[in-house]
């Protein structure tokens, strides 16, 4: 199954906002819900961030802060974690990606997210709560302006240099020209014998294909593996209500599958949520077949590790005519988000 996504809208639109500027969120707002990995019952409060603080998460029941960073990604066992090195392994923010796909689907660039718990809800297995919560108390502009990741040559990555029966790549966005650059991205994924079967899926990312295409997107499993899962301590909270579930042929869920290609869907969610780890919205191409979370951090790492592979793209206002959105111009000087700061 095969498609392609896209809107009218401004291609740029994700990457820098409709006026150019970052986005923080205008009020607190959190929810109650159970980590899919953990089983444990989490409070997670969503907050506003001053300009230029990016994403953070912060544990309060243990006292930790960390950055949402590629070089802060501690595992990538069926979700995406953060963690922190001279921290044990039970110290960690795990299942990260549904609230960043979020943000990157609803324009906002710092945030702090507060959880009292070891990983964010799950919730109903998409991003769809997410960006609910974000609706509820709108973004607001925060007079700094955005900053843009720029992909200048080809970077790809594969399971094993060996195998290339997984891989994820990043490119040149095509026709990439000042602030219209976009980010697009395709994806394959194969999974024989079962109701999932082979799913592709293109998208050229705006709010409205983020929120239409992508948010409604649950994660999902194969029954078979469900055990195993749990004896290895993983998904003590899936359920069908929040995972879909698929045993061969046939899809569990009593109320079936929002999307034909839902699986596909969710994969290119979790693409999302993974590469905003940028630290910068992404102008470029992602292709990926059968990638996955550590494939997708592994490719974050290979581009920071090329510096003639990116530069970071500033806004130029002195060339933008009134009322229209500025060029961009780059900036030589800049240094990926894991050298700039610290956790």
């Amino acid at each position: 199954m095969d498609g392609f996504l896209a809107t009218s809208t401004l291609a740029g639109s994700l990457l820098a906002g409709m006026d150019g500027m970052r986005r923080t969120l205008r009020a607190s707002i959190g929810c109650v819900g159970i980590g899919l990995h953990s089983g444990a019952r989490v409070a997670m409060t969503l907050h506003p961030a001053s300009p230029g603080a990016g994403i953070r998460f912060r544990r309060t029941d243990i006292g930790l802060e960390i950055a949402a960073r590629f070089d802060q990604v501690a595992d990538t066992r069926l979700c995406t974690a953060l963690g922190v090195s001279d921290r044990p392994a039970a110290e960690r923010i795990g299942t990260v990606e549904h609230v960043l796909a979020a943000f990157v689907g609803a324009g906002v660039h710092d945030a702090l997210v507060e959880l009292d718990g070891p990983e964010v809800p799950i919730l109903d297995g998409s991003a769809r709560d997410i960006l609910f919560l974000i609706d509820c108390v709108g973004t607001v502009a925060n007079g700094l302006p955005v900053s843009v990741l720029e992909v200048l040559k080809p970077i790809r990555v594969s399971e094993t240099e060996e195998d290339d029966s997984a891989w994820a790549e990043l490119r040149p966005a095509p026709g990439n020209a000042g602030w219209s650059a976009a980010f697009e991205a395709a994806l394959t994924i194969d999974f024989p014998n079962t109701a999932i079967g082979r799913q592709s899926l293109a998208v050229r990312l705006t709010p409205q294909t983020f929120r239409h295409a992508l948010a409604e997107a649950r994660t999902f499993t194969l029954a078979e593996d469900v055990a195993r899962l749990r004896a290895a301590g993983l998904a003590r909270g899936g359920s069908l209500a929040n995972a879909v579930v698929v045993d061969g042929p046939m899809v569990v869920n009593p109320t079936g599958l929002r999307s034909a290609d839902e699986f596909v869907r969710h994969k290119l969610l979790d693409v999302i949520g993974d590469l905003s780890l940028a630290g910068y919205p992404i102008s470029g191409r992602f292709s990926g077949y059968r990638s996955g979370h550590a494939l997708n951090n592994r490719l974050l790492r290979a581009l920071f590790a090329d510096r003639s592979a990116w530069r970071v793209v500033e806004p130029d206002w002195s060339m933008a005519p009134v009322g229209r959105m500025p060029a961009l111009r780059g900036n030589a000087a800049a240094r990926p988000p894991a050298l700039a700061t610290a956790a």
